[in-house]
């Protein structure tokens, strides 16, 4: 499988039980992924710098540092695509997964199959389709359609694939309402079985991305009882 500069991916594995972590690396090479797994917390940012993968899958709890502290240490570092795997199943841990900058979350125990399938979708949305100029331009807010890739006062803003997601789909249809069901089943699949919370989440992680950009060009509006829009002005 490629991961998003076309070459196979790297999946960074972060399992403390050795059986589920062998089970999900066999999954994963079977797929054609190369797979680094590590067994403790402390190693996990040392074997993210040394390989810098294309996709990261962290066990919430680890002996040494948890999950929670690799995420958002990886999130400081990059806009690396990350899957949560974890026992906690609540919906407050999943939307403290999504809040922390998770690209989904996976509750145990769960079917490697499954992994397999969500890692392949994640993969999917973080990689650039084909690299030329789509740019629309609103105001000093530019974004490629084509390349992924937001600037705005001419720098790339950094995001994570499901923020980008959202925000590329949004930029797709301006000044158009969508309910968070709209927006759940466009952007985070017919399958996802979580709350419809993570889109308010999402939204106020892009909000606080483009704070600079000038609210007379346009905005990311709240049509309170409808959903969100697209608003721009320019």
């Amino acid at each position: 499988m490629e991961g998003s500069d076309g070459l196979v991916a790297t999946i960074l594995l972060i399992e403390d039980e050795v059986a589920i972590s062998k089970v999900i690396k066999a999954y994963m090479e079977k797929e054609g992924y190369q797979v680094k797994a590590v067994f403790h917390g402390n190693e996990a940012i040392p074997a993210f710098e040394e390989i810098q993968p294309d996709l990261a899958l962290v066990d919430v709890m680890l002996p040494g540092r948890d999950g929670w502290g690799i995420l958002e240490e990886i999130r400081e570092r990059s806009a690396c695509p990350v899957i949560m795997l974890t026992a906690l199943g609540e919906i407050d841990n999943r939307l403290k997964g999504f809040d922390s900058g998770a690209d989904d979350y996976i509750p145990k125990p769960f079917d490697p199959e499954e992994v397999v399938a969500r890692t392949k979708a994640v993969l999917r949305r973080s990689g650039p389709s084909i690299i030329e100029e789509d740019v629309n331009q609103y105001g000093r807010l530019h974004i490629n359609q084509k390349a992924h890739t937001v600037k705005l006062n001419g720098i790339e803003v950094p995001f994570t694939p499901r923020d980008l997601s959202l925000l590329l789909f949004l930029a797709r249809h301006p000044n158009q309402t969508f309910t968070r069901e709209q927006l759940i089943e466009h952007v985070w699949g017919i399958d996802y079985d979580g709350s419809d919370r993570a889109v308010d989440l999402s939204i106020k992680r892009i909000r606080k991305s483009l704070k600079n950009w000038p609210e007379n060009e346009g905005q990311i509006k709240t049509i309170r009882g409808l959903g969100y829009q697209f608003c721009v002005y320019k």
